[in-house]
């Protein structure tokens, strides 16, 4: 069956669309990062969810892995195989059309293969705000951040992935379609099933379409870059700047100074908006009005806080400028032992101090840079360079073990993948890890989708 495979699927998709020589197929097969890569009998391209299907049956009947895959732009190796068996990976590229937008009801239904970045301008263009926000989104496309649970940016005042959706489209391991494409903000008909596939990274099933709740567009922001004394001054600023401005307050992020000294070495033409300090936070408040009124409300909000020091963006020019920092900060330190973890707001600054002696006192030498969406507790905790990846294990244990202590998650936003799906066991009662598996069982007990993953 494998030989005659590629033709099979060509008669579903088209022989263009099927990609077997071993140039075309490469980029499918190694992560962003570089850390993952395996073999693949083919890469298949289907452009409606009737060719989606019909590959998973063909897949099914022949006992064939599928490895569906988005934009790959994430960091866990979840959306490349592993050539632990025979794997195809389905590309949901092709599938890039908005089905719909109704501005009244304020929802979109786009397909899987929609780039977040189209998703988001199409939103504007009727005058509405698609909250979902990351460094990826100019090439991530929506299916992958649905499939991982993307958290980003906007997270503190809007939630993560799973609460942008209000209905999905999704082909089940044995390739039967579950059209639950409803606008609905109420149905309370039983189980959520949607919710079973976001953040499942495909071992479910194929998510193909969503319809995505939007937001009234914000016609005025106020955008600070400001001082702090350390990691608990920051979530001090952050208690303050809820209660002054409420709901307003849609970022706050968490900088290290070497994560900002990596950036000025990084982008030559990077001014450092505040050199010498050692923490700083980024803050961007959203509302409808005037502008002035929220600059007005932001500078207030700083005069009585703590902040030592602030730089507050007087136009939209200068706000972009202080982003492109934050931005590039993912790019300014690419090798090094990440970690994408979580923990109760109060406790940040706790994991910040205790981590960060275990590993000064291991790894005297090695940089630690910590950023992160401080606001809901989520920190990019990355350290060394990439020769400290070959003590990878002995950093994640001393990271994940105050982790633990403090009641967090090892995988905020990023998923689990190939990564982190033997660490995982470590984290998780033996009976949550029980219930997961069981629920992969029931919906795919082939053991078809994306195997190597999460459970």
């Amino acid at each position: 069956m494998h030989n005659d495979l590629p033709g099979a699927l060509a008669a579903i998709v088209g022989a263009k669309n099927v990609l077997a020589r071993a140039s075309d197929v490469a980029p499918y097969l190694t992560d962003w990062r570089k850390q993952f890569s395996g073999p693949a009998l083919c890469v298949v391209r289907p452009a409606v969810t009737a060719e989606v299907a019909g590959i998973v049956r063909l897949c099914a009947d022949a006992g064939i892995a599928i490895v569906p895959q988005g934009g790959n732009t994430g960091l866990c190796g979840g959306s490349v195989p592993t050539g632990a068996r025979p794997e195809i990976v389905l590309s949901l590229s092709r599938m890039n059309r908005i089905r719909e937008l109704d501005a009244l009801n304020n929802t979109l239904t786009a397909e899987a293969g929609c780039v977040l970045a189209d998703i988001q301008r199409a939103a504007d263009s009727a005058g509405r705000l698609f909250a979902l926000s990351l460094a990826a989104e100019g090439s991530c496309q929506i299916g992958g951040n649905l499939s991982t649970n993307a958290g980003g940016v906007n997270v503190l005042r809007y939630g993560n992935a799973r609460d942008q959706v209000l209905g999905l489209e999704a082909v089940l391991p044995d390739g039967r379609v579950w059209e639950g494409l409803r606008g609905l903000r109420k149905d309370n008909t039983g189980y959520d099933l949607k919710q079973l596939f976001i953040g499942a990274e495909g071992t479910l099933g194929i998510i193909t379409a969503a319809v995505l709740k939007l937001h009234p567009k914000p016609s005025a922001s106020a955008t600070a870059w400001i001082a702090v004394k350390d990691p608990q001054g920051a979530v001090e600023l952050l208690s303050h700047l809820r209660d002054a401005c409420g709901d307003r307050l849609t970022a706050f992020e968490l900088l290290s100074r070497t994560c900002v000294d990596a950036v000025l070495a990084h982008r030559a033409n990077v001014r450092d908006p505040l050199p010498g300090t050692a923490w700083v936070v980024l803050v961007q408040l959203g509302d409808s009005g005037a502008g002035d009124a929220l600059h007005a409300m932001l500078e207030q909000a700083l005069e009585n806080s703590a902040a030592p020091d602030a730089v507050i963006a007087k136009n939209d020019a200068e706000a972009k400028a202080l982003w492109s920092i934050r931005e590039s900060v993912p790019e300014a330190q690419f090798s090094n032992v990440k970690h994408d973890i979580s923990v109760p707001v109060s406790k940040v600054p706790e994991f910040i101090s205790r981590a960060g002696a275990k590993i000064s006192a291991a790894h005297p030498r090695a940089p630690i840079f910590c950023f992160g969406h401080v606001g809901d507790g989520n920190l990019h905790y990355n350290i060394g360079d990439a020769a400290l990846i070959a003590h990878r294990d002995e950093v994640n244990r001393f990271v994940y073990e105050e982790v633990d202590r403090l009641g967090g998650s090892i995988s905020a936003e990023h998923g689990l993948g190939q990564l982190k799906r033997a660490e995982i066991a470590h984290h998780k009662a033996p009976l949550e890890l029980e219930l997961m598996r069981s629920v992969k069982r029931a919906l795919d007990p082939q053991g078809l989708m994306n195997p190597g993953k999460v459970v």
